[in-house]
């Protein structure tokens, strides 16, 4: 992953932590919990540029589901480095696992 995103994390989480009056533990639960709230919103987002409510009709557009989607990056990545300074090496790990598993489930018999 682009270093420059590692540093626009890093700068993010120094920003929170200056800005939080919480302890150290229920920081790290809430920035896990913000996923949820994120993941919500891209349903929210998905349900209004379906129009699946017939109150509301279309009220997003497929490129707010975009965004929407971005902000559950955002925070999955916050979380992590919330976690672990070495977020950066836990991501490109399991990203190479992931795809190790994919490439294996693909190899012709």
């Amino acid at each position: 992953m682009d270093n420059r995103i590692w540093e626009s994390v890093d700068h993010l989480v120094a920003w929170l932590d200056d800005e939080s009056r919480l302890s150290t533990q229920e920081e790290r639960l809430l920035r896990i919990l913000k996923l949820s709230e994120e993941v919500g919103e891209v349903g929210a987002a998905v349900v209004g540029a379906t129009g699946q409510n017939p109150r509301k009709g279309v009220t997003h557009t497929w490129e707010d589901v975009q965004n929407e989607l971005c902000d559950v990056v955002f925070s999955a990545l916050v979380a992590l480095r919330t976690l672990t300074p070495d977020a950066a090496q836990v991501f490109a790990d399991r990203l190479a696992y992931v795809e190790q598993r994919s490439a294996a489930s693909r190899r012709p018999e």
